[in-house]
């Protein structure tokens, strides 16, 4: 994976973009922001493929002062049918994690992703359930297992990102968790 999700304030993409471009030069890592204006999240493709795994290992958050949380993510898997979201999606993740621990599903900070708050709350139910049947997912939550992300930028267009355990960030939308 070269890409970094990094969540934001809507309005703070282009300094949230500037931000992770400096911070990964300094380590050497080069790439590029794509930013989109208000959309709540910035992606920085890393020119070379494992650069984005190093600039998060290598990265610490606290150094970030405009992201809220910071991923790597995969490609991008776009128009997904209405009449069936989960195939695909389960498609994706097939071979890439076993017994998953725990399932996020996640939407930009934005008002425009407030409908899709609304669907991913429904949606997670049946995804998690076909995830558990595809032993992608244990059948029960684990924080010793890696943590599925599926980040919804769009109606029918998500990134996804695998956490191992331990490397979950401790701030999540800017409010530290335990």
């Amino acid at each position: 994976m070269n890409k970094v999700l990094l969540y934001c304030r809507p309005g703070f993409e282009k300094e949230c973009a500037a931000e992770i471009s400096a911070k990964a030069a300094e380590r050497e890592i080069y790439g590029f922001p794509r930013v989109k204006d208000d959309s709540g999240y910035v992606l920085f493709e890393c020119y070379q493929f494992e650069d984005a795994e190093r600039l998060a290992r290598e990265l610490p958050f606290d150094e970030l002062i405009f992201a809220r949380q910071m991923l790597v993510v995969g490609e991008m898997l776009r128009d997904l049918p209405q009449e069936d979201r989960i195939t695909p999606i389960v498609g994706m993740l097939t071979g890439v994690v076993e017994k998953g621990g725990e399932l996020r599903v996640e939407v930009p900070d934005t008002n425009e992703a407030k409908e899709l708050t609304k669907f991913c709350r429904k949606f997670t139910v049946p995804l998690r359930s076909a995830l558990r049947e595809s032993k992608i997912l244990l059948n029960y939550e684990s924080p010793k297992r890696p943590v599925v992300h599926v980040f919804f930028i769009a109606p029918g267009h998500l990134l996804r990102r695998l956490l191992h355990p331990g490397k979950q960030l401790a701030v999540l939308h800017g409010y530290s968790t335990p």
